[in-house]
């Protein structure tokens, strides 16, 4: 999402250290690109006044001009005041107390309430909660079938409401039916209107009086840019909402709504939308994403997705093939889908330090969906016997691996070839001297100084 400013603002930052002593005169200079990249990217034209004037004033302090790489001291300050602009640290939910909690979901149409609700729903019941979702929002078509349909797929219990029911006395209902059940959280899926109106507000009101509602969640479309936070601002001015969820931060959106809803509403954002799959919710981290935004990478929420995902006792039944050369294209399959489950490559990719400067690089590599998915049909093209032994598969097989795939001889070649060099490289690497067990394994051949 925020590729075009990250691109914008490491320019910026580049001619700034290309400049031996800093002068007020350059920061002055370097400060109005900055202006410029984050009103192209949708910030708010007010939060841009006050974050750059932030930033000048520490930035020609004493400390900065005098120290001996200023340059890289004024890219510290852009991104101190980026994440206090976010939201300083992140906002966890607040599930202490009366139970269950109360969560009312509250948007406008199309932003994502429904599928939000389900995605928040599985990853409370993941961290060992017993969530109850409800749908409230008896208006739009198909909304309680959908919000069903949710539920069984995150394997999270639905109330039963219908559409000639008021959403009040459903979310009384379902409260009743939660302390039965012994649900500690209670998620109420609301209905939405193409604008704010009074009786959408009376009626969020009357929910919230009814249940007592701990969490109110405001649900924007992140890809609406400043129409988003206009609308945060006017719920939170109505109804006093806790927090924000930006829904599609995954699209090409510039990112202004991110930047701006934290100063405008005084509210948090608490999640991120990055996926249209059930797992596709994150927390909301301001420190990582302003590193994300200054191209530093986000190598803790590499890790988080990795270790959600990785089996630990298969990761190291995996180890031990590898250290026996028994790695075979059944484990790299399962690789595959261990990295499907990650999420989007490009997102991933742009979670590593640096990235951004090798997409300048000509002809550099870039992550490609479609081939990972060629490479798994590939492989699944394959007998068993062939994917533990890739020796066997000969000139009539690569034919017939092509032909159920729908790929070419020549994709099943480049495959067979990129396995064959991972085997090579994993046979180094695991001759490289390492103490393991109180002895200093052999450097093998060539990796020795």
């Amino acid at each position: 999402m925020f590729e075009n400013l990250t691109d914008r603002l490491e320019g910026v930052f580049k001619k700034l250290r290309g400049h031996g002593k800093l002068t007020e005169e350059n920061i002055q200079e370097a400060m109005g690109e900055v202006r410029k990249a984050l009103l192209e990217a949708d910030v708010n034209f007010k939060v841009v006044k006050e974050f750059v004037a932030s930033v000048t004033k520490k930035a020609v302090g004493h400390e900065v001009l005098t120290s001996l790489s200023p340059g890289q001291q004024v890219v510290k300050i852009v991104h101190d005041e980026l994440v206090e602009l976010l939201g300083s640290q992140a906002e966890p939910l607040q599930l202490d107390g009366r139970q269950p909690v109360v969560i009312m979901m509250a948007g406008l149409q199309g932003s994502g309430k429904t599928t939000t609700a389900a995605k928040l729903a599985k990853q409370l019941k993941a961290g060992g909660r017993k969530p109850l979702l409800v749908p409230a929002d008896v208006y739009r078509p198909a909304a309680i079938d959908q919000l069903q349909v949710l539920g069984k797929q995150v394997e999270v219990p639905v109330f039963d409401s219908s559409t000639d029911q008021k959403p009040v006395d459903i979310a009384e209902a379902a409260l009743a039916s939660a302390r039965e059940s012994k649900c500690d959280t209670v998620i109420i899926d609301t209905a939405g209107r193409l604008h704010v109106d009074e009786a959408l507000m009376n009626e969020l009101r009357d929910i919230c009086n009814a249940v007592d509602v701990t969490e109110t969640l405001f649900v924007a479309d992140s890809m609406t840019g400043q129409d988003a936070v206009t609308v945060a601002a006017k719920f939170n001015s109505d109804l006093e909402i806790t927090g924000v969820i930006l829904t599609k931060m995954e699209g090409d959106a510039r990112g202004g709504a991110a930047l701006s809803v934290k100063k405008v509403t005084g509210k948090p954002i608490k999640f991120v939308g990055v996926g249209e799959g059930v797992d596709a919710l994150e927390v909301f981290h301001p420190d990582r994403t302003a590193s994300r935004i200054l191209g530093m990478g986000d190598v803790l929420s590499l890790i988080e997705k990795a270790e959600a995902v990785v089996d630990q006792k298969k990761a190291q039944k995996l180890a031990r093939k590898i250290q026996k050369n028994e790695f075979t294209l059944e484990d790299f399959l399962e690789q595959i889908q261990q990295i499907k489950k990650m999420g989007n490559l490009e997102q991933l990719m742009g979670m590593i330090p640096g990235i951004n400067k090798l997409k300048q690089v000509k002809d550099a590599p870039k992550p490609d969906e479609k081939e990972l998915g060629k490479t798994e049909a590939i492989i699944r093209s394959m007998t068993l016997k062939e994917r533990r032994n890739h020796r066997i598969i000969n000139a009539s097989r690569r034919q017939r691996i092509a032909k159920g795939s729908g790929t070419s001889v020549a994709e099943v070649n480049r495959v067979l070839k990129s396995y064959t060099m991972m085997l090579k490289m994993m046979k180094k690497l695991k001759g490289k001297s390492v103490v393991r067990g109180g002895k200093r394994r052999k450097m093998p051949k060539g990796l020795t100084r």
